[in-house]
């Protein structure tokens, strides 16, 4: 494996959920300690499940792992780290400011930004902790630090002082205002991920064109601010040999093969392992240590049974909402789950039915765009540019509030414009603009990413309460964004997730978030399913098997209502195969 090729002493996985980077992860840290190496396993996700892998409790401590000498783990919860994160700013001003004061910088950190900088927070201590780090000569991360998080770090205003002139309103000020002391800390440790000779990043994806599409623009992201070290894992390949085993498999094996062949430009010079998927879950010391290895596998696997799945098709909640007339239909979840794809399917089903409907996405790629079908006359598609929105929010950003600032002031508003977080500002208030066509037409919406979203909710519902509370002393009625995500009768928000542990651990993350924010799910999507797909391949027979517990997890414990999607034989592109998805062929 080119990734464990003389290894640096830190490596960082970092993927999409569901793409088995906590696996991957996992299995490298047993990989090393066997050879007779010191390490400790560190995972910042935040639907950790390290400890499911190895079968152990391990939590905010260090905890050797049992049946692997030189193994320890750590589990970082970013909630958590996030609370003490808000208190470390909070209190020390509470009682000394007006609590209107306190409310505002409450609401600053309420956002996945703050999450994200108090988990940095959290390893960075890690990595400048010499007494702790001297104890290992490896340590691997379990999600890296996204490009979001290292450029916020990297911005050098002086936002302490910009906040205290009551000068910043935008997007990321809050959660920055108490990195002021650690400053020197945090230099030193993105100075370290970024040196070749001490750190590793080590890209996970699947081999799928959207997938490999998405960490390209990763790899590109990361490049682009000095994280030169990468290497590339493309986990879960179909074997060849399975694909003459089965219809459906060798149709997969075909697919990713395509994929593979089509891989983006910016990742072919990078080092690459392909590992295949395996017919067993990943959990315990057997399954990793055979997770690195091609060797046929040495544990026990079903007889090749067909599962018996009976669960509610798409089309049983296309149903329901199609009865409704209009509305909005937000699909949410992790990157690599399928939102495109099914928000194109539902609202393709619509138009078929007559039924006005616009979709909008703001997918980079818009792949999907360029297949649907142009002479569905019911439909309407349309792309938000993230670049052009951005732009026409900053210009619109340093017109308002920073024609009164001094020369100082402005500088610093550009600068924090130019962060991340502006960006998804902006892209949902184009959004927001389409949200008022749902009340004469069905408006079928796309989100970016999970963490994502959640800071536009976070900024929708700060404009929300900014609103209600100008408006509390008048008789005028008013709606606002929020308000229609919170109403069941005109918003329908379905959850999008895989059969599999930790995109359904994720799912269940967004969907209390959503809740905190007064948002709640109306139903599930359970997609690219094995199980609820034809096959007579063992390894899938074994896969679908598999899918079982987390199915009956969402029907029982996380979702009021919920539908499963099976794996198509075709990529799910232009409007007759995006049909299938709500009506598959048996």
């Amino acid at each position: 494996m080119y990734f464990l090729e003389g290894p640096p002493r830190f490596l960082f996985f970092t993927g999409k959920g569901g793409v088995g980077k906590t696996s991957l992860s996992c299995a490298a840290a047993v990989h090393l300690a066997e050879q007779g190496r010191r390490v400790l396993l560190v995972s910042t996700d935040p639907a950790s499940n390290v400890g499911q892998v190895f079968g152990q409790t391990i939590g905010h401590t260090v905890t050797p792992i049992s049946g692997v000498q030189g193994l320890d783990a750590l589990e970082i919860d970013p909630q958590a780290a996030a609370e003490v994160y808000r208190q470390r700013i909070v209190g020390p001003v509470r009682g000394v400011l007006p609590e209107g004061v306190v409310a505002g910088i409450e609401e600053q950190l309420s956002g996945a930004c703050t999450t994200e900088i108090a988990a940095f927070d959290e390893f960075t201590a890690l990595l400048t902790d010499s007494a702790l780090t001297g104890r290992y000569q490896h340590i691997i991360f379990d999600t890296a630090p996204t490009g979001h998080t290292i450029r916020l770090l990297q911005l050098p205003g002086a936002w302490s002082g910009f906040l205290e002139a009551g000068k910043g309103d935008a997007s990321c000020l809050g959660p920055l205002a108490g990195l002021a002391k650690q400053r020197t800390q945090y230099k030193a440790a993105v100075e370290a991920l970024a040196d070749p000779l001490l750190t590793r990043l080590v890209l996970v994806a699947r081999a799928q064109r959207a997938a490999l599409r998405e960490v390209a623009r990763t790899q590109e992201e990361l490049a682009a601010i000095g994280f030169t070290q990468q290497y590339l894992v493309i986990n879960g390949v179909l074997p060849p040999a399975e694909a003459a085993r089965d219809p459906l498999a060798g149709a997969v094996f075909q697919r990713e093969q395509a994929a593979l062949d089509a891989i983006p430009e910016g990742l072919k010079a990078r080092p690459c392992d392909h590992i295949e998927l395996k017919p067993f879950n990943l959990m315990g010391l057997d399954t990793l240590r055979q997770m690195l290895t091609d060797a046929p596998s040495t544990l026990e696997v079903s007889p090749d049974s067909p599962v018996a799945l009976d669960a509610p098709r798409l089309a049983d909640l296309v149903d329901d909402i199609a009865a409704d007339g209009c509305g909005l239909v937000m699909l949410m979840g992790k990157g690599g789950v399928g939102k495109t794809t099914l928000a194109a399917a539902i609202a393709v089903e619509f138009a078929r039915r007559g039924l006005p409907v616009h979709l909008t996405t703001s997918d980079p790629a818009a792949h999907l765009t360029d297949t649907l079908d142009a002479s569905l006359e019911c439909l309407t598609v349309s792309r938000i540019d993230p670049q052009v929105e951005t732009a026409r929010y900053r210009q619109h950003v340093l017109e308002t509030k920073g024609k009164p600032l001094d020369a100082q002031g402005r500088a610093l508003l550009d600068e924090d414009l130019q962060s991340p977080c502006t960006e998804e500002i902006a892209v949902f208030q184009a959004f927001s603009r389409v949200i008022r066509e749902a009340g004469q037409k069905f408006v079928v919406m796309d989100t970016a990413p999970t963490g994502h979203t959640l800071l536009l909710l976070d900024a929708t519902g700060a404009y929300h309460r900014e609103v209600a509370r100008r408006m509390g002393n008048t008789d005028m009625s008013f709606t606002t964004p929020m308000m229609q995500l919170q109403d069941p009768k005109r918003t329908k928000v379905l959850i999008v997730t895989l059969a599999e542990t930790t995109p359904v651990l994720e799912a269940a993350h967004l969907q209390a978030d959503l809740r905190r924010a007064g948002i709640e799910p109306w139903a599930w999507i359970i997609n690219t399913s094995v199980a609820a797909a034809s096959v007579r391949s063992p390894l899938l027979g074994q896969r679908a098997a598999s899918e079982l517990q987390e199915i009956q997890a969402v029907a029982h414990h996380h979702a009021n209502r919920y539908a499963v999607v099976p794996l198509l034989k075709e990529e799910p592109i232009g409007a007759e195969r995006l049909h299938a998805l709500i009506y598959p062929r048996t």
